[in-house]
């Protein structure tokens, strides 16, 4: 599957972004779909993900309450709503897919967008 992210850009702390993945090529609703990032010097790490139908999703810890995914299966897309940011959340956001179960690591997944910068000014 190719997968194309939209939507980041710059924000300034507190405020919000939607994200968007569009996915072609192969049956979008049998992958599980998740985001990730990565800032400059770090480690690529998880930010979400959701079930192949939609019905579960997941977050990693400092996201949840702040941070939303889904999708819409009938249009090939996962979005990420992204609200009270912080500078902290800068970084190049990445959607990915893979299939089976869910999976809080990047090396299980198999395809990868291009990813989108969020820049988050203090």
């Amino acid at each position: 599957v190719q997968l194309q992210a939209s939507g980041g850009g710059l924000v300034q702390a507190g405020g919000s972004l939607r994200l968007s993945c569009a996915g072609s090529g192969r049956t979008f609703s049998d992958y599980i779909m998740g985001w990730f990032r990565q800032a400059p010097g770090k480690e690529r790490e998880f930010v979400a993900a959701s079930s192949a139908g939609g019905t579960s999703t997941y977050y990693a810890d400092n996201m949840k309450g702040r941070f939303t995914i889904s999708r819409d299966n009938a249009k090939n897309t996962v979005y990420l709503q992204m609200n009270s940011l912080k500078p902290e959340d800068t970084a190049i956001y990445y959607c990915a897919a893979r299939l089976g179960g869910r999976s809080y690591t990047p090396r299980s997944y198999d395809y990868w967008g291009q990813g989108t910068l969020v820049t988050v000014s203090s």
